[in-house]
């Protein structure tokens, strides 16, 4: 049975009227293609998002409060000191639109400072996080209404109908825009225009270049929480798909690609070995890597080249003073 949320009309956390058993084989079946696909080909790669059961989100939670993981610290502190200002500077709107929210902790920040919005849509592909955020947040903005959407955020086509007249103002925290390939990030930013529409305001936290003496730290943490949230991959793999891989067999490893200005993270075979994945087997050599993510970091002109290609106007960066991390202003005209 499904906890009843307050404040929220639950219809909105699926796409459609099907029970929940049918949307966790529809995810299932999602995640099996994308597994045998990617175990098909050479070199094989799986998505970040399949990182976000229940499981990995947990652990990306432990994740963020690590002393190795700065971003979610600097970002939190930049909405706290300069909230008010932030706010300002948006503008006044009644609904908020939030892209891979997550748990929303910081969201509540922004959305205190904010004060005018009526309307919350947050959306991610994590149903289950979701509705538990939404929850979290409902408890501490009375009168709040919130709208969530389970889905991919980067595609996103159309918003409720609550939502879509009045002005709106977007957040995109946490740096997740580094996952997203330079050419699928000025594709979100451009469907983002479409989405929060003329006169939109658009927050979004971006990751710098930096040394990757701080940088491979905050991917491989001296606790092994971060390879435990890759190597859950592996695990959902036997978890959900009747896999057979011997998950101590894989290691995590995390590298800076300096050429392309991002932190990758890779699964290592320590053996040559065979894997079984609803009854297909894929072999694997000593050495050999399945790319699981890339966080591109930016340069503040860098960004803003980008936000202004895909028909943002770029305002206003607040930036920590450590220059760790930035909050960028988007304006749609």
């Amino acid at each position: 049975m499904e906890r009843e949320i307050p404040h929220v009309e639950v219809k909105h956390l699926t796409r459609s009227s099907t029970s929940r058993a049918s949307r966790l084989d529809t995810a299932r079946g999602e995640f099996a293609q994308a597994v045998l696909a990617a175990f098909a080909r050479k070199p094989r790669s799986l998505p970040c998002r399949f990182f976000y059961d229940a499981r990995g989100s947990a652990l990306f939670e432990e994740i963020t409060q690590l002393e190795e993981y700065y971003p979610t610290r600097v970002e939190t502190a930049l909405l706290e000191a300069y909230g008010a200002e932030i706010a300002e500077r948006m503008g006044h709107a009644r609904v908020l639109v939030e892209f891979g929210s997550g748990s929303s902790r910081k969201t509540s920040l922004l959305l205190s400072a904010l004060g005018h919005v009526t309307i919350y849509v947050p959306i991610d592909v994590a149903g289950e996080s979701l509705a538990e955020a939404a929850e979290w947040l409902s408890e501490r903005h009375d009168g709040l209404a919130i709208r969530p959407l389970v889905d991919d955020f980067t595609k996103t086509s159309t918003l409720p109908v609550v939502a879509r007249r009045s002005r709106k103002v977007g957040f995109f925290s946490g740096s997740t825009i580094g996952n997203l390939a330079h050419a699928e990030a000025h594709a979100f930013l451009v469907n983002a225009t479409r989405l929060l529409g003329r006169g939109a305001a658009f927050l979004i936290g971006v990751d710098l270049k930096k040394d990757p003496a701080i940088l491979i730290p905050a991917y491989n943490d001296r606790r092994g929480v971060t390879a435990a949230f890759n190597l859950n991959l592996l695990e959902r793999i036997n978890r959900e798909l009747g896999g057979d891989v011997d998950v101590g067999r894989f290691a995590h490893d995390a590298i800076y690609d300096e050429p392309h200005g991002r932190i990758e993270m890779h699964l290592v075979s320590l053996a040559r070995q065979t894997v079984r994945v609803l009854g297909r087997e894929f072999r694997f050599a000593k050495g050999e890597r399945i790319h699981t993510e890339n966080s591109h970091k930016y340069s503040i002109d860098g960004f803003r080249a980008l936000a202004s290609s895909a028909g943002w106007t770029p305002a206003d960066v607040w930036i920590d003073q450590d220059q760790l991390f930035s909050l960028h202003l988007l304006r749609l005209d």
